[in-house]
């Protein structure tokens, strides 16, 4: 039997709906969008700022293990590779795990692994891994030169883990994560231009294939509820640092990560109206619970941004009344978000003492590493002693099944130790993630 979807979500996902159907010209002709970033200018860092939502904790010595795994597993090229483990054959098999398998170095893993140097405070121009981070920058930023205009992918690699699990177009997502977060922090101008440049191109790929309904033609894979999250995530980081992302665009991945949502309990079941187009969680309750709570909160802290200028935009006398009338609505969307994230999150933390539900597949994976991420960088915005009470169980976790070579690796579908090490350490370091100061102080 479907699940009855409230009355409240139908009229959220109307007012979402008609955001998105607001259609027209690219961001740069419209006056009520950011200006795109100029490849010609070396990028300002955001106006309104951004920190950690909490106090950081200290890094300690499992990070710093953890930290120089990474290091050490690092390609020539600045790039890393899944770290071990199946790929996908020919047939649509599975390679072996051992043998002479190629492990090219590949986007989702070099961003995964620089997003984490990155939350230790290891950028372009800091940080005793500095030279690493610009190296991994590099790789990613010539794979998104090399990739085509129109489709959806900005590599050429192919079947990797990341991909066959959680989706083929995971790379792209995962660099407009890291590439947003770049900004006003490459070494020199000539560098923050091509990063600004390859972002710019990627945020374009996907506008340009997001559907309607905030999901993506293609982007199947056994648990493609994630990476449909990471898009959303990619997508408000960028808009929170200053870069070009439509408002239609943030409004129909606000409707993907509302889709399913049941306002009175704050769980999410069947997407309702979406039937197969719905990204797949692979039957784990966890996986679309995290990624779309972490959606709806990267949401809600790019919309208290927004928000600022829609109240400034219906106090001016001098603004025309059709403005007016487009900042009301505005703000009648981020109230709607704000609402849905608020049961969102509420249903969220009714499940975090339900063992089966924090278990997800039964088993660590990179998937439960992603999600356990997901759930860390919503609730250390709501801070408290659900925060606190989660972070501290997550934590003694994670530092309990760690390597002794520092790597943490997954025992069933995503089994690279790139990925699990670089999402595990991000559990660990969720209290660095930037959250605008805006939706800091609103709370």
């Amino acid at each position: 039997m479907k699940r009855i979807v409230h009355f409240r979500l139908a009229m959220l996902l109307a007012l979402l709906g008609g955001a998105a159907l607001m259609t027209g010209l690219r961001a740069t002709e419209s006056p009520d969008e950011p200006v795109k970033n100029d490849p010609g200018k070396v990028a300002s860092p955001p106006p309104t700022g951004a920190t950690a939502a909490v106090k950081p904790k200290p890094l300690n010595e499992v990070v710093d293990r953890g930290l120089a795994y990474l290091i050490s597993q690092q390609n020539e090229n600045g790039g890393w590779d899944q770290g071990g483990g199946w790929r996908s054959s020919k047939g649509g098999g599975r390679t072996p795990e051992s043998g002479n398998v190629e492990d090219p170095p590949d986007v989702a893993s070099t961003c995964m692994a620089t997003l984490a140097l990155l939350r230790a405070g290891h950028t372009p121009k800091e940080g005793k891994y500095a030279k690493n981070v610009v190296k991994a920058i590099e790789f990613i930023c010539g794979h998104i030169e090399k990739s085509d205009q129109k489709s959806l992918y900005v590599t050429d690699i192919r079947d990797t883990q990341v991909q066959t699990k959680i989706g083929p177009y995971v790379d792209t997502f995962l660099a407009s994560l890291i590439l947003a977060e770049m900004k006003g922090r490459m070494p020199d101008e000539k560098s923050e231009k091509r990063m600004i440049t390859a972002l710019n191109k990627t945020i374009g790929k996907i506008e340009d294939n997001l559907k309607e309904d905030g999901t993506f033609a293609g982007n199947n894979g056994w648990a493609s509820v994630l990476s449909q999250g990471l898009c959303s995530k990619g997508l408000n980081r960028a808009r929170q640092a200053g870069f070009q992302v439509k408002d239609e665009t943030l409004a129909r991945a606000d409707k993907q990560a509302a889709s399913g949502l049941d306002l009175k309990t704050g769980g999410f079941g069947a997407a309702a109206g979406m039937g197969a187009a719905a990204p797949s969680d692979a039957g784990v309750g966890i996986y679309s619970s995290a990624a779309k709570n972490s959606s709806l909160q990267d949401s809600v802290n790019t919309n208290r941004l927004r928000e600022v200028d829609a109240k400034r935009v219906l106090g001016d006398a001098k603004t025309s009344k059709e403005e007016k009338t487009k900042a009301q609505k505005d703000l009648d969307h981020f109230a709607e978000v704000e609402k849905a994230n608020q049961a969102a999150v509420g249903g969220l933390v009714k499940k975090l003492d339900d063992k089966q539900f924090i278990a997800g597949f039964g088993s660590n994976g990179g998937e439960e590493f992603l999600s356990y991420m997901n759930i860390s960088e919503t609730l250390l915005v709501k801070g408290g002693e659900d925060w606190q009470k989660w972070d501290k169980q997550v934590t003694e976790n994670l530092d309990r099944i760690q390597n002794k070579d520092g790597s943490w690796a997954g025992q069933h579908c995503i089994t690279g130790r790139t990925f699990c090490t670089s999402s595990a350490l991000l559990v660990l370091m969720a209290d660095r993630a930037p959250v605008p100061l805006a939706a800091k102080i609103k709370k």
